[in-house]
């Protein structure tokens, strides 16, 4: 138990440091994020999480104290890892077990990073709806996502401990999975609207808390004439944090279809979600061409579902995380060059839309 608590006490440090050091270094004035600066820290987090893939695969024992073969045996037990341990080889079960846990990481970092997308188009739609100045995104994103890592830790270790409790609980997940797939396969054509006033997050602030009827700047919080109040800023932190709450929904299931090991699911959780506010900056003025993203989105969700539901059928046939892995990068794959491949056409304008025109001229 020392050793996890070492693993990963370290990597919270090193998550407290690296966002400190983006809040100091990257921040120090508000402004808008340039394609260039969201290119370089996007290129940093994605390093930095194949970094850690590389730790996992040379130190990866280390994480769970494992020095014995019959320690070994007991982890790969206790996390259901699909590999087979040659006790007569402990080195090279313990090489084994290294690799898959790196490449358990890999794939759900990957799948994490592809929904985190999808949150992407709503994050757009909420700064859209509240007119937030594109100076102020980088801030607000900042503690969305300290909030995020809060959240998404209390999640999978809640989620872990139920899975180790009820093991049936992993068919619920799956089934639940495999729903959302296919409605958002079937709601992938409707437009997303955000109503700022009738929001159910501005709804309950309103009811609990003074809001301040304007934006003071970047400030979440302003007191006047001895009176605190909540700016509406502050409410497009607390909808933010809403929406990542019900992705987490769908987003940690699908890791523990990869890995039952909560410290993987969280560190591959962890490195997504540090990477999101750069994909953002990144991604923000060109989301809207990757039309079939949904689909590709929907896609994996189900597949994900049903490797949950028949992960005891996928084993007997040698189903690894590999084939998981390669699956998961050819779904995405193909969404995204078939939305490159077959653009949107514009929708064109109707007759009476052109009279129309004619007449305001």
């Amino acid at each position: 138990m020392s050793s996890e608590i070492v693993f990963f006490g370290g990597f919270l440090l090193f998550i407290i440091l690296m966002l400190s050091i983006d809040l100091g270094l990257f921040n120090k004035r508000d402004h808008a994020v340039s394609l260039k600066e969201a290119a370089i820290m996007s290129s940093v987090w994605v390093s930095l999480a194949i970094g850690f893939y590389f730790l996992l695969l040379a130190e990866g024992h280390k994480l769970h104290g494992i020095e014995t073969f019959e320690r070994l045996a007991f982890i790969t037990k206790s996390h259901l890892h699909n590999i087979q341990l040659n006790p007569h080889d402990f080195y090279g079960s313990l090489q084994i077990y290294r690799q898959n846990l790196a490449l358990e990481f890999l794939t759900g970092y990957v799948i994490e990073y592809a929904l985190s997308v999808d949150n992407i188009f709503v994050m757009v739609l909420i700064f859209t709806a509240f007119s937030v100045e594109p100076k102020y995104y980088h801030r607000v994103l900042f503690w969305g996502i300290v909030g995020a890592v809060i959240m998404r830790f209390l999640f999978i270790f809640l989620g872990a401990t139920l899975i180790n409790q009820f093991g049936w609980i992993l068919y619920v997940f799956g089934a639940f999975l495999v729903y959302t797939g296919i409605m958002m396969f079937v709601n992938r054509n409707q437009e997303e609207t955000i109503d700022p006033e009738n929001h159910k997050v501005v709804k309950f602030a309103s009811r609990y808390f003074s809001v301040y009827p304007q934006f003071v700047g970047n400030k979440f919080f302003i007191k006047k004439q001895g009176k605190k109040y909540i700016t509406p800023l502050f409410l497009v932190l607390l909808i933010i944090e809403f929406t990542d709450l019900i992705f987490a929904v769908d987003s940690i299931p699908a890791i523990f279809a990869v890995t039952k090991d909560p410290y993987i699911v969280f560190f591959s959780n962890i490195f997504a979600i540090l990477g999101l506010r750069s994909m953002f900056f990144l991604l923000v003025n060109i989301i809207h061409k990757f039309h079939y993203l949904k689909v590709g989105l929907a896609v994996l969700l189900v597949f994900i579902g049903v490797k949950m539901l028949a992960h005891g059928w996928l084993k007997s046939w040698g189903f690894t995380t590999s084939h998981s892995l390669l699956i998961i990068v050819l779904i995405l794959t193909v969404s995204v060059v078939a939305s490159l491949m077959f653009p949107k056409k514009r929708k064109k304008k109707s007759g009476h839309d052109n009279e129309q025109l004619k007449m305001d001229n």
